[in-house]
């Protein structure tokens, strides 16, 4: 089963396919994605790889958190699932109000 990784403080050079090559070594890499700004285009300075096991993305942490990559320490841990926007749902939706 793929699990995703979160990749923070990037070096704002870092593309997809550096982490790819990087995290490559220690498993099959699923994906990799640097997370870019969409009004500036400019990285954000974190990003997401899936490994293709959670046996290989346990070696890619203990392989690469707080190792070096283009000059900075990058931070590596399993991604977390994302926080809704809308405040946990408390139903305000499905009464018709907070909609759009």
């Amino acid at each position: 089963m793929p699990s995703k990784l979160y990749v923070g403080n990037l070096a704002y050079s870092v593309s997809g396919s550096d982490l790819e090559a990087l995290f490559s070594q220690a498993g099959e890499v699923q994906s990799a994605a640097v997370v870019m700004d969409k009004f500036s285009g400019q990285s954000k300075g974190f990003g997401f790889v899936e490994m293709a096991s959670s046996e290989d993305a346990s070696s890619a942490i203990q392989r690469f958190n707080d190792t070096d990559l283009k000059g900075r320490n990058i931070k590596v841990n399993e991604a977390k699932p994302r926080a809704s926007k809308f405040g946990g749902g408390n139903g305000d939706a499905s009464r018709g109000r907070g909609r759009w």
